[in-house]
């Protein structure tokens, strides 16, 4: 990722491509891969915990305890973002979706990279199930888009939940995994 790779892994939802945020090579790839126009897509990135979240982000108050109460989690948050995101994730935007997923291999991804990686789910083209699960049918589907394709086993075929946490008046967007009930 380093150079500008492209990888496909695991979280503790639904398998996710991924790149370095600060490389906009492998970010334009990445749109290129899914059929996408960057200014056009809300991207989220994975974090390794929340000391980096701060960074990218301004988190009020409220909503730090809360992801301090939910993450590593299945949850995708949506936060006001700040001049550090790259430009590219942020056209015409001003917020970015933060995730930490529950998951050994994501989490050490980033923590090797040393910053932030892109993340964007994969997708079937079934009628019935939404999201790839097996490692080796999303092998064979992206071995020649992609740089590498990590298999952490069967994954989810259900996404993170997205909380819009701009105000302290948190929002589900999308219902998905994770049950913010829970935490509040």
């Amino acid at each position: 990722m380093k150079d500008g790779g492209v990888i496909i892994y695991p979280t503790d939802t639904v398998y996710g491509m991924g790149c370095d945020i600060h490389n906009t090579r492998a970010v334009e790839r990445i749109c290129q891969i899914k059929g996408i126009k960057p200014n056009k897509n809300n991207f989220s990135f994975i974090c390794y915990d929340l000391s980096h979240i701060a960074d990218y982000a301004k988190v009020s108050n409220a909503a730090f305890k809360l992801m301090k109460k939910a993450l590593p989690g299945p949850f995708t948050f949506i936060l006001d973002a700040n001049n550090k995101v790259p430009k590219i994730l942020v056209q015409g935007k001003k917020t970015v979706g933060i995730r930490i997923p529950d998951n050994e291999i994501t989490r050490l991804l980033v923590q090797g990279l040393d910053n932030p990686i892109i993340t964007t789910s994969i997708r079937d083209e079934d009628e019935i199930i939404e999201y790839s699960t097996d490692p080796e049918l999303i092998f064979e589907k992206f071995q020649h888009l992609v740089d590498i394709v990590i298999d952490g086993g069967f994954g989810n075929n259900m996404p993170s939940t997205i909380v819009d946490a701009t105000s302290d008046d948190f929002e589900i967007i999308r219902q998905g995994i994770g049950e913010l009930d829970d935490y509040l």
